[in-house]
């Protein structure tokens, strides 16, 4: 689907216009949007407006490219990214753009790019072509925000365990929250650059007037990044802290059978001994030795259990039960 807005030198905004219309004297600027477009409609980008075929390259890649900037002759091109929030898939918005004309390229419908489109057509007298560029990229920076500030619930929901989910439960989710934060950080980090290069060229002189606005998307990108970084430091912690929790919880389990294993080794020697089929065994022809052995084996598994006693071996496990609340504490 193609759309225009045609901007007249009188102010005047004139919508669905013609392409035959974009090329008259009293036109002051225009907008063509190509939207999940067919292939007619791709061909118009080669035919109509003579874009380099790179640029148009770069729009028709079925692979996500870094956002980028490229300088051309009559126009720069911009790509940026758009993020779903379901999937956290990025999909590409191109931008061509002068002084006079902003043609942008996408392959499904952008809602931050309706938006604009929206805007345009209400405040048609404070708008051109580079703000409506700072729009977009404006608009796109920001539903980024949501997405962040939904990874620290997540994870302050992980920390504190309020659902009571198992520990390999809560292991699952803090990767896939790891995973969707490294798909984050490969559009964020290069879109940063991306404004970055924006505001500090000197190859674009048109855009004096809004680089202060193009510095303030610049530094909403910063912000994300940053936000991005310290959530990853801190998932680390929470993943290194149920790690340690739970090799100790395995250090306390093994701790607990050795010590069990320990007190019925010579009970299980008594046992083994007194199990053997030999008739001339003195101690099998007593009338009470068989509640002899018994007591001298209970004596001996009640001298062990003290001695584990006081040397702490029982009570380690308790002590580290009552530290895991304390040890998850990160912030």
């Amino acid at each position: 689907m193609i759309r225009t807005s045609v901007i007249l030198k009188n102010g005047e905004i004139v919508k669905d216009a013609s392409l035959s219309m974009i090329k008259d004297p009293y036109v002051k600027w225009y907008w063509v949007d190509f939207s999940a477009p067919t292939e007619k409609e791709i061909r118009i980008l080669k035919l109509y407006f003579r874009f380099h075929p790179l640029a148009i390259e770069d729009c028709l890649d079925d692979f996500s490219q870094r956002p980028k900037l490229d300088f051309y002759e009559r126009y720069i091109f911009v790509l940026l990214h758009t993020i779903d929030h379901e999937t956290h898939a990025a999909s590409e918005v191109n931008m061509f753009v002068n002084s006079s004309f902003i043609v942008t390229f996408h392959k499904g419908r952008t809602k931050e790019l309706d938006r604009i489109w929206s805007q345009v057509e209400e405040e048609r007298d404070d708008w051109s072509p580079f703000k409506v560029m700072h729009g977009i990229a404006d608009q796109l920076v920001d539903d980024y925000f949501p997405l962040v500030y939904a990874i620290e619930d997540r994870l302050n929901i992980i920390e504190d365990n309020t659902n009571q989910d198992s520990d390999s439960d809560l292991m699952d989710q803090l990767f896939d929250i790891r995973h969707e934060m490294s798909k984050l950080r490969r559009t964020l980090i290069p879109m940063r650059d991306l404004l970055y290069r924006i505001i500090n060229s000197g190859r674009l002189n048109a855009l004096k007037e809004e680089k202060l606005y193009f510095n303030d998307v610049y530094d909403h990108l910063m912000k994300l990044v940053e936000m991005l970084e310290s959530y990853r430091e801190f998932s680390s912690d929470i993943r290194d802290n149920y790690l340690s929790i739970n090799s100790d919880k395995m250090n306390n389990i093994m701790m607990t059978l050795t010590v069990i294993t320990t007190i019925f080794m010579p009970l299980t020697f008594i046992a083994g001994l007194y199990g053997m089929n030999f008739v001339n065994m003195p101690e099998l022809q007593s009338p009470y030795g068989y509640y002899i052995v018994l007591g001298v084996m209970g004596m001996i598994a009640i001298i062990m259990f003290g001695l584990f006693l006081k040397v702490g071996w029982l009570r380690v496990s308790s002590k580290k039960r009552n530290r895991k609340r304390r040890f998850l504490r990160l912030k």
